[in-house]
């Protein structure tokens, strides 16, 4: 697993680390995964994902690939470092499981749905990312390499980023709350987000990893809400900020392919909140 440190890769190397059919590993660069993260019975390797030849010195039967960069207004100022992660890094993850001869399931974004599709190109990240999911697809047609490409929908749950230049939003808010500061939302605040929890994720990611085939297989709740809604949910003070480009007002939700391998979403972004509430934001 790339990203393994990571906030969706961590719940995934502790759900897979719990068969006792797997031997997991984890590569990482620790850019936003975090030793804390760390779960039992996964082996952690350091480093960067285009490096992967020569950090992975055996033949894993299976690649989950979600090591790349994953902040879409933040990709404005990191440009370096998204073609780094995203494009140098996963060329060489291609190329190790085509040599290698196993499945990938690459992590996509649901920003390339954004705004009637218009969204794919409306920040490096997005960028980078659709066209990763054209790559992924075309070695599996050039070098008949199997794969499988999900789709997320704004994650939240425990292990987010909470603070600083790389904080999501539910943990930010959660935080604010926390410490009785007014919760800030970038103009409009009309847009438009599927919060998922990180268990119906994980459960969406090991059906398709170990089932799926092929593109499209989304992972995201279908109710959807303003980022106004979720502010008013949490009951805090509200602080209203500029707009700031790459930022999406809505995104198709495409979750029939993952439906259909038994998947459906078990948990709500308002059972979440209450929760949060009921623990004093802690």
């Amino acid at each position: 697993m790339t990203g393994g440190a990571g906030f969706v890769g961590s719940h995934l190397c502790e759900r897979l680390s719990k068969n006792q059919n797997y031997e997991v590993y984890s590569l990482d660069n620790y850019f936003t995964g975090s030793e804390s993260n760390h779960v039992p019975n996964v082996t952690y390797i350091k480093g960067d994902t285009k490096d992967i030849a020569t950090l992975i010195t055996f033949s894993p039967n299976m690649v989950y690939h979600l090591g790349e960069y994953s902040r879409v207004e933040q990709s404005f100022d990191d440009m370096e470092k998204v073609w780094d992660y995203n494009k140098d890094g996963t060329f060489a993850v291609l190329e190790f499981v085509r040599k290698v001869g196993c499945k990938i399931l690459y992590a996509g974004s649901s920003t390339k749905f954004g705004d009637g599709g218009l969204g794919r190109s409306a920040s490096p990240y997005a960028w980078t990312k659709a066209t990763n999911t054209e790559l992924v697809m075309n070695y599996g047609a050039w070098y008949n390499v199997p794969y499988a490409i999900t789709y997320f929908y704004n994650v939240y749950g425990p292990r987010e980023i909470a603070s600083g230049k790389y904080a999501t939003l539910i943990a930010l808010f959660k935080e604010k709350m926390k410490n009785k500061e007014s919760l800030t939302i970038v103009s409009p605040g009309t847009q438009k987000r599927n919060f998922t929890h990180i268990d119906d994720i994980i459960d969406g990611l090991v059906l398709v990893g170990e089932n799926g085939y092929g593109d499209e297989f989304g992972i995201g709740s279908p109710d959807a809400y303003t980022i106004l809604e979720i502010a008013q949910m949490f009951d805090g003070k509200i602080k209203m900020l500029p707009e700031r480009k790459g930022n999406r007002m809505v995104a198709d939700v495409v979750t029939c392919k993952t439906e259909a391998l038994g998947w459906k979403p078990t948990r709500t972004i308002q059972e979440y909140i209450e929760e949060q509430r009921k623990n004093n934001w802690k």
